[in-house]
C-alpha cells in the first residue's frame, strides 16, 4: 500500500498563504529544502491542486539550471522533474503530457485506488482543498506541518472550517535556522 504524505507550510496562526494568496513571508533556507528533499526522496508522485501545481511548475523544472542555484535546489529540481504529477482540477486543462496527469472527477476514488497499489509514497504539497478532501476520508498517513515565525491574521487556512476532528500523534520535530519548525504527525484514526 502506498503512503500519502501531506507537506504544508503555515503561519503561526494556521494560514498557508496571506489574504492575497501569497507565500512571500515564508522565509526559505537551504537546510529547509534539504530536509523536504529527504522527506520526499522515496516518493515518485506529487499530488496537488491546479494552483499549487502552477506555482511549483513555474519554478522547479528549471530551478537547478538557474545561475546561482544551490546544491539543494539542483537536487530538488532533479527529483521534481522525475516525479509523476497528479493535478486535481475542476477547470478545463491541456491533455495529459509526459508525466503530468489531470484528475477532473472522483479525486477521492482515484487516490484510494492509487493508494491501494504497491509503490512509492505520494506527496501532497500545500493544496488545502486536495488535502482536506483526503483527510476527510482518512487517506493521509503522515502530516508534515512546517510552522513559520509569522502571523498573517487572515488568509488561506490549512484546515477549513467544518473539517472532521482528527486525532494525530506527534512523532518528530525539527527546527531550522530561519525559525521555522517542522512537526511530523501520524493519524491515529
Amino acid at each position: 500500500m502506498r503512503e500519502i504524505i501531506w507537506i504544508a507550510h503555515t503561519s503561526l496562526d494556521g494560514y498557508v498563504a496571506n489574504k492575497e494568496g501569497k507565500l512571500d513571508d515564508f522565509e526559505s533556507g537551504e537546510d529547509n529544502l534539504d530536509f523536504v528533499g529527504e522527506i520526499c526522496k522515496e516518493a515518485d508522485t506529487i499530488l496537488s491542486g491546479r494552483i499549487t501545481y502552477e506555482l511549483l511548475h513555474s519554478f522547479w523544472p528549471d530551478a537547478g539550471e538557474l545561475p546561482g542555484a544551490t546544491r539543494a535546489e539542483k537536487k530538488y529540481s532533479d527529483w521534481y522533474n522525475g516525479t509523476t504529477k497528479l493535478v486535481a482540477t475542476r477547470t478545463p486543462s491541456d491533455p495529459c503530457k509526459g508525466n503530468i496527469y489531470f484528475v477532473h472527477d472522483n479525486l477521492v476514488q482515484y487516490v484510494q485506488q492509487a493508494k491501494g497499489q504497491r509503490g512509492s509514497p505520494i506527496v501532497i504539497f500545500g493544496s488545502t482543498d486536495v488535502g482536506g478532501q483526503l483527510m476527510e476520508q482518512n487517506l493521509i498517513d503522515v502530516y508534515w506541518i512546517f510552522v513559520n515565525p509569522v502571523i498573517f491574521g487572515s488568509g488561506v487556512p490549512l484546515f477549513k472550517n467544518g473539517a472532521n476532528q482528527r486525532k494525530l500523534r506527534l512523532v518528530e520535530t525539527r527546527r531550522f535556522a530561519n525559525g521555522e519548525t517542522a512537526l511530523k504527525y501520524v493519524s491515529e484514526n
